[in-house]
């Protein structure tokens, strides 16, 4: 058991300056960071009580390559960052779970009505439902808890809040009921299985398992039941370039179809050759059935299929660059990532609504500000949200300082690859 007011006063003292250090890395946002904690902890204490099991933390992510892949069992190269989901948790004899996250209405679970309901599809009522059955139906133990959660990945911003929520609730679930014992793999199919099954979203699992595993995570989805995951070391900051993330503050409103389309164009292409997905058929014989294909489905999904194949060898190409110190081919690969999804997965905006494409003006005014200083691509699910950019550190102010004139201030965020996943941090 924790005593809440004792925490409070070890961080105002300094007493866990290190610990927050080693997850958050940057030393300029220390201090907003335990303002955070604080107030989260305060906010806990007028919700429930003075007394918590524990302190827990659920990183964003950042695609790095592999840009819609992992639902055609592909690869992808991905981080966790330091912008994180945290919750301040008590466990309770009650068989109920009570979540308040900042600025929304407390959720009530009845841990004997745990079942998907349609009705609560796109919710987080059927996040949360949906990981604790995962947990269950996975042979873990679950009970009642109750939690205040904060979170500064921002919402629609194509780093992950949704998959950052669902491993929070996972590790907590880990922590209190299973002495931290759910493997982080595990933790990211169950929180996969939440978003696809309770909440509607068929989304892979590169999301979920960046943030639930931690650091730079090479993956491959052969086996989505397995998958295989590799740390690659890389220091940014060792090489000169800083990661920096804008949000083009695009709408994501009636998007899903959009989302949807390009995992359900890619297995149409599968399925002409009997196969569910494209990671069982060759390229090769895609090219050359491409008149076919194009005549049976169209010429987008045959377009997209090709961007699979491709982004899939460039996975490849990146990781071995970055084992070997290759910046430079690092970045290139990178660049031609952005170009595929621009040109054949088309991913940037919405045909929907033409007249809105601030992805492509992000896009356009990275490359006219950074010329050789820094590449930049569309980054996660794409068609509104965000780009994510690899800049020279000497050049990371002025561009910040554009892309903020363009988009609003603060929509350019320089973040920090962490080297933890879904964790207990106290």
């Amino acid at each position: 058991m924790l005593n809440l007011d004792q925490i409070i006063n070890d961080i105002k003292e300094g007493r866990l300056d290190d610990k927050l250090l080693d997850i958050y890395v940057d030393e300029s946002k220390l201090s907003t960071q335990k303002d955070r904690y604080i107030n989260a902890l305060n906010e806990y204490k007028k919700l429930f009580t003075d007394e918590l099991d524990g302190i827990y933390s659920a990183p964003g992510r950042s695609e790095i390559g592999g840009n819609h892949t992992d639902h055609q069992h592909g690869k992808t190269l991905a981080a966790s960052i330091n912008d994180d989901a945290i919750a301040m948790v008590k466990s309770t004899d009650k068989n109920v779970v009570n979540v308040l996250s900042e600025g929304y209405d407390m959720i009530t679970i009845d841990l004997n009505d745990i079942d998907k309901k349609d009705s609560e599809e796109g919710t987080t009522i059927a996040l949360i439902k949906g990981v604790i059955k995962g947990v269950k139906d996975h042979g873990y133990n679950i009970g009642g808890f109750n939690a205040y959660i904060t979170s500064n990945v921002l919402s629609g911003s194509g780093l992950s809040s949704s998959a950052a929520f669902e491993t929070l609730i996972g590790t907590i679930l880990s922590g209190l009921y299973n002495d931290m014992k759910i493997p982080a793999v595990e933790i990211a199919i169950i929180g996969q299985y939440a978003e696809n099954y309770y909440f509607g979203k068929p989304c892979g699992l590169l999301d979920q398992t960046a943030s639930s595993v931690g650091g730079l995570c090479h993956m491959d989805f052969i086996n989505p039941k397995e998958p295989a995951v590799t740390k690659v070391d890389f220091d940014m900051e060792s090489y000169g370039y800083s990661l920096c993330i804008t949000d083009t503050k695009g709408s994501h409103a009636d998007l899903t179809d959009d989302y949807a389309a390009v995992p359900k164009e890619m297995k149409e292409v599968a399925s002409f050759f009997g196969k569910e997905v494209l990671i069982e058929v060759d390229e090769a014989e895609v090219i050359k059935n491409a008149a076919a294909i194009r005549e049976k489905y169209s010429d987008r999904a045959f377009l997209r299929a090709i961007h699979f194949y491709e982004e899939n060898k460039r996975v490849n190409q990146e990781v071995e660059a970055l084992k070997s110190g290759d910046i430079d081919t690092f970045l290139k690969t990178v660049n031609a990532s952005g170009n595929s999804s621009y040109k054949y997965l088309q991913n940037v905006y919405t045909n929907h609504d033409v007249e809105h494409q601030n992805v492509s003006v992000a896009l356009m005014l990275s490359e006219l500000f950074l010329g050789d200083n820094g590449v930049a691509r569309v980054h996660g699910g794409g068609f509104a949200g965000t780009i994510q950019a690899f800049v020279k550190n000497e050049a990371v102010d002025e561009y910040k300082k554009q892309m903020d004139i363009v988009f609003g201030d603060g929509a350019c965020n320089v973040l920090k690859i962490r080297k933890y996943g879904g964790m207990k941090v106290l």
